[in-house]
């Protein structure tokens, strides 16, 4: 991964006085042959899992390609068993492949965890996935002395899943609200503040109600109303607001039509996840972005065409969106282009950003 170096792995000493035109008598240790120099050292480690392994939810699956696309935080809400967690753990499969710079800031976080030997020097995004139970110092870190990175950190530069997300406590959610405007955490301890890294992809998944069942017409939810809203109330308005891409999905009605290997391939699409990455990329270069969710609301606002601004007024006056919300529909346009080749959002990509940013609400 560093330029201009050739290195050369040795298991043993006289290994290296070979190396160097002597002799040496030894015995090898058991285990695998160091990784010479070159691109071997770098080891691709695939995601579990194909997205065409995934029954159905063709729009669930366009909402991830956005997502990885445009560098979008997502939520999806349906009922159990409908793919939401097969859907998230497929999600890296789908981004593009993190340059060296990223790389090396992955492995040096998993090197700062102990976990780097597991992983390895990868080109494939992190995912980290903390249960529901999980503490805030777990998500953000902590520890005695110096505080350790959290899942926040180990998810930097690539996905963290937070399933069943309601049912995380309050002050976990809202630890979040930081790093997702800044990318870093700050950790205050006795001997200092620890700054980390946290520049993540959030996806998040909720059932509809603590039963699961409230959904369609609601017949088989055993819920009470207020136990329903008092579900969701841990989700505050800030935090959803910064969600910039909001679904449902919905259960399969078929498994005939819409049979695991029928789909799209994670590779297929990666590629055109790849080229509207790119297409961002040039776009933004003057400024120093990569992604259309970085791009501010200024730099919108000034090069969006009066017509699709006019469709994000209407949503402003008629409360569909917040003032943020709205730039989050604005960059989820911009990014709906890029994917269909476009320089730049007409009325049509606005009404379908707008449409992935309120459907919750």
């Amino acid at each position: 991964l560093i330029p201009d170096v050739d290195a050369i792995g040795v298991r043993h000493v006289g290994e290296l006085m070979e190396l160097m035109g002597g002799t040496a008598q030894y015995r090898l240790p058991d285990g695998p042959r160091a990784m010479a120099a070159d691109n071997d050292s770098v080891t691709a480690f695939p995601p579990p899992g194909d997205m065409d392994e995934v029954v159905g939810q063709h729009s669930a699956k366009w909402a991830l390609e956005v997502a990885a696309a445009g560098g979008h935080h997502l939520m999806m809400t349906g009922p159990p068993g409908t793919g939401k967690t097969m859907l998230a753990s497929r999600m890296p499969g789908i981004m593009g492949p993190l340059d060296e710079a990223a790389q090396l800031e992955v492995a040096s976080i998993r090197s700062l965890c102990g976990t780097l030997a597991g992983h390895g020097i990868s080109d494939v995004p992190p995912f980290e996935a903390p249960h529901h139970t999980a503490s805030t110092a777990a998500l953000v870190g902590g520890g005695a002395g110096l505080a350790g990175p959290g899942a926040i950190t180990r998810a930097h530069r690539g996905v963290l899943f937070m399933d069943e997300a309601p049912e995380f406590s309050s002050r976990a959610l809202q630890t979040l609200r930081e790093p997702l405007e800044s990318g870093y955490v700050a950790i205050s301890r006795s001997k200092g503040t620890t700054y980390y890294p946290a520049r993540f992809q959030l996806v998040m998944a909720a059932n509809p109600c603590p039963c699961g069942y409230f959904y369609g017409t609601g017949e088989r939810c055993t819920c009470r109303e207020r136990d329903r809203i008092k579900y969701f109330s841990r989700l505050s308005g800030p935090i959803l607001d910064r969600i910039d891409i909001q679904i449902e999905v919905p259960p399969v009605d078929s498994i005939t039509r819409s049979a695991a290997g029928s789909g799209e391939s994670s590779e297929r699409i990666r590629r055109r996840v790849v080229a509207a990455r790119c297409a961002a990329r040039e776009r933004f270069d003057e400024y120093g972005w990569t992604c259309n969710a970085q791009a501010t609301g200024t730099w919108l606002r000034a090069n969006t065409s009066a017509k699709a601004i006019e469709l994000v007024n209407r949503a402003l006056e008629s409360e569909r969106l917040s003032l943020r919300g709205a730039d989050r529909a604005m960059r989820l346009a911009w990014t709906l282009a890029d994917l269909s080749g476009m320089t730049s959002p007409g009325r049509s990509e606005m009404m379908q950003g707008i449409s992935m940013r309120t459907r919750l609400t």
